[in-house]
C-alpha cells in the first residue's frame, strides 16, 4: 500500500512539473490563448477597412458622382458649366495699399 502511495505521489508530481513548468505546459497555452486574441482584433480591424474599401469600390463602379467628387477634391477640377473663381487672402490686398 505504502508502494502505490509513493507511486502515485510521484506520478502528480511529473503530471504537475509538465503541467506548470513545461514547454507545452499551462503558459504555452496562456502564450497562445492572447496571440489568439490579438490576432482575432487584428481582423476584426482589416475587415472593417476591408468593408469600406469594398463599398468604395462599388460606389465608383455605380454612379459618376463619386468619380466626380474625387475629381473636384484631389485633381480640383471643375464641370463644363460651372465657372473658377479664385479668392486670395486679404492680407497681400491691404499690405500692396499700404506701399
Amino acid at each position: 500500500m505504502r508502494a502505490l502511495v509513493v507511486t502515485l505521489a510521484l506520478v502528480f508530481a511529473l503530471l504537475q512539473y509538465q503541467l506548470w513548468l513545461s514547454e507545452s505546459g499551462i503558459r504555452e497555452a496562456w502564450t497562445l490563448a492572447e496571440a489568439v486574441a490579438q490576432t482575432t482584433a487584428e481582423n476584426a480591424d482589416k475587415s472593417a477597412r476591408n468593408a469600406a474599401l469594398e463599398a468604395e469600390v462599388d460606389d465608383l463602379k455605380q454612379g459618376l458622382a463619386a468619380v466626380e467628387e474625387r475629381a473636384r477634391t484631389e485633381l480640383g477640377m471643375i464641370g463644363r458649366d460651372e465657372t473658377f473663381y479664385l479668392i486670395t487672402g486679404s492680407g497681400s490686398l491691404d499690405s500692396a495699399a499700404s506701399e
